[in-house]
């Protein structure tokens, strides 16, 4: 291949990458554009190329958070989660406000407990050890438990993780519909219009789950994380 035509190839190439819509999350060197969600202590540092979670002993749930906001969108990232760790990725969530709280308590008849104020809720895809739920969808901190159906029946589980190696998720985000994607084997095909109605946008969301007294520590890590806006 003459040199003309290698330079023509690479700036084709080139083009094509950077027209194809999709965005890095993560630059592998700092946590530019990323912020801890309220509430939560755990650890959250850049190691060795990945975004890396760690256990606090005595705080709640954890969420790193991307500062921009997503609506439709198709989300890909690479995690690899310790065995005894339950973790998960927000998507369109946010931290509740004065309003998310007081509606909640006229809907459930009790006080408002302004103590919530700040807590990060939403669509959370499931990231766990196999046998497990990773790539089902919980509502985090909604009252709504499960969206999905399987995990309902507390029998099921899938082996899809492969656990203590990195695994590949795959999430896409339309309107009320959420699909999701482990190793290119597919999990969720999720139609779900109430948590739509809710949560049209918000933030991406690392979480590090909160763990019993006596335990840990336990880790997760990220890595490639990159996400394309649909329309």
């Amino acid at each position: 291949m003459n040199r003309f035509l290698l330079l023509t190839t690479f700036m084709f190439s080139a083009s094509v990458s950077a027209d194809d819509g999709w965005v890095s999350l993560f630059d592998g060197k700092t946590l530019k554009g990323w912020k801890p969600a309220a509430h939560g202590k755990a650890e959250y540092v850049v190691k060795d190329g990945t975004i890396y979670g760690k256990t606090v002993e005595g705080s709640p749930n954890s969420f790193l958070a991307t500062e921009k906001e997503f609506a439709n969108f198709e989300l890909e990232f690479e995690v690899k989660v310790h065995d005894k760790l339950n973790s998960g990725c927000q998507i369109r969530s946010r931290g509740k406000t004065k309003s998310d709280v007081g509606r909640e308590a006229k809907k459930n008849g009790k006080p408002a407990r302004n103590n919530n104020i700040g807590r990060f809720h939403g669509p959370q895809v499931e990231i766990e050890a196999s046998p497990g739920q990773s790539a089902y969808i919980y509502g985090e901190a909604t009252g709504l438990g499960w969206l999905s159906a399987a995990p309902k029946d507390k029998g099921h589980s899938h082996n899809h993780m492969q656990n203590g190696e990195w695994n590949r998720f795959r999430i896409v985000a339309n309107g009320p519909r959420i699909q999701t994607w482990i190793n290119g084997k597919m999990v969720e095909d999720l139609n779900h219009p109430g948590i739509y109605e809710t949560h049209k946008k918000g933030k991406i969301g690392l979480q590090v789950h909160g763990i019993k007294a006596g335990t840990g520590p336990f880790d997760v890590a990220w890595r490639n994380i990159r996400i394309k806006e649909l329309k």
